[in-house]
């Protein structure tokens, strides 16, 4: 499996709190990379005041699964990235080091 054994818990769960999510602090560079598209999503949701309904609908991603991700309850695959971010107009994936600049 890709990513190890780390996948088999979501990324919120490799958080030393994962209650913190998505600000709790990661040392798995995946699970970094994760939370780095949730809360560019999270931002971007807020800044369009898109909901779920409307961001699933536009982009043709489930809405538990954007929700999942939002949540870090899940390992978002590379399709719901890339449909999010042409719907949204914004880019998720972090550029590099997984955070973007301003985060």
């Amino acid at each position: 499996m890709v990513g190890g054994m780390n996948r088999r818990r979501p990324p919120r769960e490799l958080a030393r709190d994962p209650e913190a999510w998505p600000h709790a602090q990661l040392t798995d560079p995946s699970a970094v990379v994760v939370q780095s598209i949730a809360r560019t999503l999270a931002d971007a949701l807020a800044i369009q005041k898109r909901s779920l309904r409307q961001t699933s609908a536009g982009s043709g991603g489930n809405r538990q699964a954007i929700a999942d991700l939002l949540a870090g309850r899940c390992w978002p695959d590379v399709a719901t990235v890339a449909r999010l971010e042409n719907f949204l107009a914004v880019p998720l994936y972090p550029t590099c080091g997984g955070t973007h600049p301003d985060h």
